[in-house]
């Protein structure tokens, strides 16, 4: 039986206190620091809109091949535990997913968890014919969660 949906998720321990984590999340403008995908198309076209920040912010992208063309949405924040984003995707392949983040507790900082899921469109189903969609997007995560560390460990919100 075909998979119809798929589920990416990566955690990290991060050295700092939610309130420091939370502010990177919140604010796409600030993702630009962390980002695992920032790196891949250097004349990316970046517009923001509606809030400054938490639900209700939209930031869109047109870039080259590897960047594709899409929106997010910050559909709903729970400060400093949650942010939840509409993930749409027009290029390379049209297909719709939800990002969430959640922030725990950890110690004397906090666990950093990124969860994507989204039904397995023909775009991602011609994708995991190659590659499992964890194994596609599980590294990126990865590298973005260590930026997120980084940054959040060095500039405290």
């Amino acid at each position: 039986m075909a998979t119809t949906s798929y589920r990416v998720e990566r955690s990290t321990i991060v050295d700092a206190p939610p309130e420091a984590v939370y502010p990177h999340l919140a604010d796409f403008r600030r993702w630009t620091s962390w980002s695992p995908w920032e790196g891949v198309d250097p004349t990316m076209t970046r517009t923001y809109s509606g809030a400054d920040a938490g639900a209700g912010a939209v930031y869109a992208w047109t870039g080259n091949r590897k960047a594709g063309a899409g929106r997010m949405t910050i559909t709903e924040v729970t400060p400093p535990w949650r942010v939840a984003v509409d993930l749409r995707f027009d290029k390379p392949f049209r297909s719709r997913s939800e990002t969430v983040f959640t922030v725990e507790p950890a110690g004397a900082g906090c666990r950093v968890t990124w969860t994507m899921t989204g039904p397995m469109s023909v775009g991602t189903r011609l994708m995991s014919l190659v590659k499992s969609m964890d194994a596609l997007i599980g590294p990126d995560f990865e590298k973005g969660l260590a930026h997120l560390k980084l940054t959040a460990e060095t500039t405290r919100g």
